[in-house]
């Protein structure tokens, strides 16, 4: 049972909402639920969704979050559904001022998410369409069986990263020949010989013949795919022996990838965004000097440097910062690059205040990857005292590795990308002439998990219900080709 929204806390969005709007912030309609700190922790572990279907992941998420929580170790104060109206939950037990600081952070994350261009594919009525999956998989339940569907919704969730992040905005099949535009068949005739002669001479049973072999010869010389196929899923959705329901619920499990893969792409920006009006909000309207303690004890809180651990909001809020701040003085084009000197870059400033304008402008165009290639610079990098760290066997900690701008920049792209996951495409849906599964990992200068690749390998055979393989490299042997058969796995060197 969900509390309802005291009258002062109605007011509050309404005064957060304005002064919003007014910074120039645009969002659909906000609906606050407030929750207590077991239903907020059960909605967490159905992400925000507690309509979706029934399986075991989502018990074992909230017994998760309810120790964390039970011992101190998290707090959830809100969450944010991408939805049409926004849906946000509330923790009863927040402070007024946390409630007034959420409301201002969710009003950045509802203009996030309607006006970023990765977000633009997304469904705005997926709570609705969240609880007709979980009527569908409930009716196959029904029919086939609780455990049935529940060993194939593992295998599918055990595939769900096997997508293409980038397919909603690049179209990488080719547009199909219109018949006029077909290439003409070949004919081979048996003698050259003139067209009184010709039917004897060369037959039409021996024409067709001759077509039948050059069509036959073609397809054998066809690959299939015709090129590699990155989105996994979208392949064995439309290639795999699957029965009705299994179809169905692999599109189910496909459709919420990529409602969420937004999310994964954009989680810098996204929460920096949020971070950056909040703090706007509520220093220079919302905040009554009498809640300026509790306001600067949550801000910093949520800022807080963890070592070791990269804070997105810390990250994003600072970058878009500094971006205002360097198109306000105009520190950007070739002049401020090819100076070089400190002093003077240090007090450049030719008051463009084109800050607000570039920043709304970041936000709408990039995701965390082009986000942190084009702003991350060597000064920021510097006066945030960035680094990467590796772990060291001698002394079993966790040290410093480098602070060069370069490979700061290279580790946190490497781990953006794809989400830090391993970038696999479909090779040959026919290898050998068999109707096995051949798949390619694009190695990237770091090995698969042996066990992990093992496992997947063996739920995408128990799809394809044939033979898969999986060409990768280890660094030890070179190129090596993992097998399965949907009954035990293989291993072979590729380079001898």
């Amino acid at each position: 049972m969900t509390i309802p929204l005291p009258k002062e806390l109605v007011e509050t969005q309404a005064e957060i909402e304005r002064y919003a709007r007014e910074y120039g912030l645009d969002f659909p309609e906000i609906r606050y639920i407030m929750l207590d700190y077991a239903q907020i922790n059960e909605v967490a572990a159905y992400d925000g969704f507690p309509t979706r279907y029934p399986h075991w992941r989502f018990g074992m998420e909230y017994d998760r979050l309810s120790k964390s929580y039970a011992y101190g170790l998290h707090r959830i104060y809100e969450m944010v559904i991408n939805n049409d109206p926004v849906y946000a939950y509330l923790l009863v037990s927040n402070t007024f001022v946390d409630q007034k600081l959420v409301m201002a952070h969710v009003c950045g994350h509802a203009d996030f998410f309607k006006n970023n261009l990765w977000f633009a594919h997304t469904n705005r009525r997926m709570l609705d369409e969240m609880a007709n999956h979980g009527m569908r998989i409930r009716r196959y339940i029904e029919r086939v069986g609780f455990e049935a569907v529940e060993n194939f919704l593992d295998i599918c969730l055990s595939l769900d990263n096997l997508i293409d992040v980038h397919a909603p905005g690049i179209h990488r099949r080719p547009t199909p020949r219109r018949p006029d535009e077909e290439e003409e068949r070949p004919v081979v005739r048996k003698l050259q010989a003139k067209s009184y002669m010709d039917e004897y001479i060369n037959p039409p049973e021996f024409i067709e013949a001759q077509k039948r072999k050059i069509e036959a010869e073609k397809q054998k010389r066809k690959k299939f795919p015709e090129e590699p196929e990155r989105d996994v899923l979208l392949f064995l959705l439309e290639h795999a022996p699957l029965e009705n329901w299994q179809h169905d619920i692999l599109a189910i499990v496909r459709e919420e990838a990529y409602y969420f893969a937004p999310q994964r792409q954009t989680k810098i920006m996204n929460e920096g965004w949020a971070s950056y009006w909040h703090s706007k909000i509520m220093t220079e309207k919302a905040l009554k000097p009498s809640e300026l303690i509790d306001y600067a004890d949550h801000h910093s809180g949520t800022m807080a440097v963890t070592p070791g651990r990269l804070n997105p909001y810390k990250i994003g809020l600072e970058l878009f910062r500094d971006i205002e701040e360097r198109w306000d003085k105009g520190q950007f084009g070739p002049e401020w690059e090819a100076c070089d000197d400190a002093i003077a870059k240090e007090n450049w400033d030719l008051k463009l205040g084109l800050g607000r304008q570039k920043i709304f402008e970041v936000r709408k165009i990039y995701n965390d990857v082009g986000f942190i290639d084009a702003f991350l610079t060597e000064d920021f990098v510097r006066r945030h005292k960035l680094f990467t760290y590796r772990y060291d066997k001698q002394t079993r900690q966790y040290r410093i590795d480098s602070r060069d701008f370069k490979e700061i920049k290279r580790v946190l792209l490497f781990q953006l990308t794809n989400f830090g996951q391993p970038v696999i495409t479909v090779e040959d849906a026919n290898y050998n002439n068999r109707g096995e599964l051949y798949l390619k990992h694009h190695h990237e200068g770091v090995d698969l998990h042996t066990a992990y690749a093992i496992d997947t390998l063996a739920n995408l055979a128990a799809i394809w219900q044939r033979p898969v393989h999986i060409e990768t490299v280890v660094e030890s042997e070179g190129r090596v080709l993992f097998s399965h058969d949907g009954r035990e796995p293989q291993r072979t060197r590729l380079d001898k």
